[in-house]
């Protein structure tokens, strides 16, 4: 087995819940994001991101506003709507539940 195919799917399984808490703080653009997640030694390129990101507005998780740039172009900045702060909330739980059963298992002495 690989061990660098299994890091990346185990990843690719909680990136969204990543760029959900990203965005429960503030407002991000794209980038911004990435660079987030590159702190966090989560690897996202804008190949995954901008259709995750599309995906998520879609499903009534997250909305946009255009905002001007010193720098160039306008730029797309994503936030939660009410219904992904929701959403994540029930992530939250979920996460701590596997966190929770993956700590029994490590310290179970009967396995």
């Amino acid at each position: 087995m690989n061990l660098e195919n299994t890091k990346a799917q185990m990843r690719k399984g909680i990136l969204e819940y990543c760029i959900l808490l990203t965005l429960s703080r503030k407002p991000a653009y794209a980038s911004d994001i990435i660079s987030v997640m590159k702190a966090a030694e989560m690897i996202v390129v804008e190949g995954t991101l901008y259709p995750l990101l599309t995906r998520l507005k879609n499903d009534g998780y997250l909305t946009y506003k255009w905002e001007e740039s010193q720098q160039g172009p306008p730029r797309k900045y994503y936030e939660l709507t009410e219904t992904g702060r929701l959403f994540l909330n029930e992530l939250e739980a979920s996460w701590q539940e596997l966190v929770e059963a993956i700590s029994h298992l490590r310290n179970n002495d009967n396995l």
